[in-house]
């Protein structure tokens, strides 16, 4: 029989279609939506088992994926990271002996809690009356992989990945940037605020002056991670506003931490020119992004990818820009962990080299749709 619970997920799980079917075939669920976060929810809660530790080892063994869960039952906490680590998972605790769970330590200090580390790769953490309990790896072969993404642009420069504070590895990220790809210019700008940072490394290691040149609209959200191209564009137009004041009459460099489809970033360029910059120098805390992701980041297909079929030269003239230069993978490990070795990491966005193997005709839209929803039918799972 099933157990009822709360389930909240961070990633994405790519083989969720086959599980769907399994459970649909043993147990006679039907999904209600068409997210593969419902299909974990039942899984656990239809695991065989006798205690969570073999449940959740059931559920480890079956999933293939990027998943950091929450699970919150009628006695109990649980927080489930995937035996690769793909994206991060924190334990806190409050003064009062109280637990608490998040995706980053950033959102301890918002509820008085205290971060004490991050939830390893496979692990598994239970809080109950009896207090907490950890579970190691059912998976101990499966290698850490934690999403290279994390850093450059997902986590708030407050948190701690890897060991290491974001603000900190950003900063390094645009001194190294600084050091690849030198310029003349008057002044550093970031793209805020993931970039701002990295703008603040890169002109702490060219000697430019940094400084604010655009204003970040707090009411508009990620234009990133807008489902949508034609909100994108439109989010680019009411996010950012330029101070001509700062930038008229000024050779530009302007820092932002990836460029993705390219579709952000000429009206970045074009608003610059419009507020007086005489010269726009792009500068990338990444390096060209080739390869979509399946594992829970917005870069659904190759095609939509700007570097995955075009030189640098032909995205710097596409975007505008008088130069353009993006920070090597070397020069991205070297300043996250101090070591260029890409070991404990997934940066298959850049390389090609999954953690997990993928069919590489199936995108992250075509995993969503193979999984129908079936919100007019009767949901059978108890959970």
């Amino acid at each position: 029989s099933s157990v009822e619970l709360a389930l909240a997920h961070n990633g994405n799980v790519i083989n969720a279609a086959a599980v769907r079917e399994r459970l649909e075939i043993e147990h006679g669920v039907q999904c209600a939506t068409g997210t593969d976060s419902e299909v974990i929810a039942h899984l656990l809660a239809w695991a065989p088992g006798n205690d969570w530790s073999q449940k959740i080892a059931h559920l480890m063994k079956t999933l293939e994926g990027a998943y950091s869960l929450t699970v919150s039952t009628a006695d109990s906490l649980l927080g489930i990271r995937d035996p690769h680590g793909l994206r991060p998972l924190a334990l806190g605790k409050y003064q009062s002996g109280g637990w608490v769970i998040a995706s980053e330590s950033c959102a301890f200090d918002h509820v008085g809690a205290q971060f004490l580390r991050e939830i390893e790769p496979g692990e598994a953490i239970l809080i109950d009356r009896d207090g907490l309990k950890s579970f190691a790896s059912p998976v101990p072969e499966a290698k850490k992989a934690h999403c290279v993404f994390e850093h450059i642009y997902f986590a708030r420069p407050d948190s701690i990945l890897d060991g290491v504070l974001t603000h900190s590895s950003r900063t390094r990220m645009g001194q190294e940037l600084a050091r690849e790809h030198p310029v003349d210019a008057d002044l550093v700008i970031g793209v805020p605020d993931s970039a701002n940072s990295a703008a603040v490394g890169y002109a702490q290691e060219s000697g430019i002056p940094f400084s604010y040149g655009l204003i970040k609209n707090r009411y508009v959200g990620r234009t990133f991670i807008e489902p949508d191209q034609r909100f994108r564009e439109l989010g680019v137009r009411n996010k950012f506003n330029p101070l001509p004041e700062v930038l008229s009459g000024k050779k530009i460099i302007v820092v932002d931490d990836s460029i993705v489809r390219g579709t952000t970033t000429p009206p970045i360029v074009a608003l610059l020119r419009r507020a007086g910059a005489v010269e726009v120098h792009m500068r990338v805390c990444a390096p060209p992004i080739t390869n979509p992701c399946f594992f829970g980041v917005d870069m659904a297909t190759k095609d939509e990818l700007i570097a995955s079929d075009r030189s640098v030269e032909e995205i710097r003239e596409f975007i505008g820009a008088d130069s353009l230069g993006y920070l090597s993978l070397d020069g991205l490990h070297l300043a996250i962990n101090n070591d260029r070795s890409s070991e404990g990491f997934c940066n298959a966005c850049f390389t090609g080299n999954y953690p997990i193997p993928v069919q590489l005709q199936l995108d992250k839209l075509s995993l969503e749709r193979s999984i129908p929803t079936l919100s007019s039918k009767e949901n059978k799972a108890n959970h």
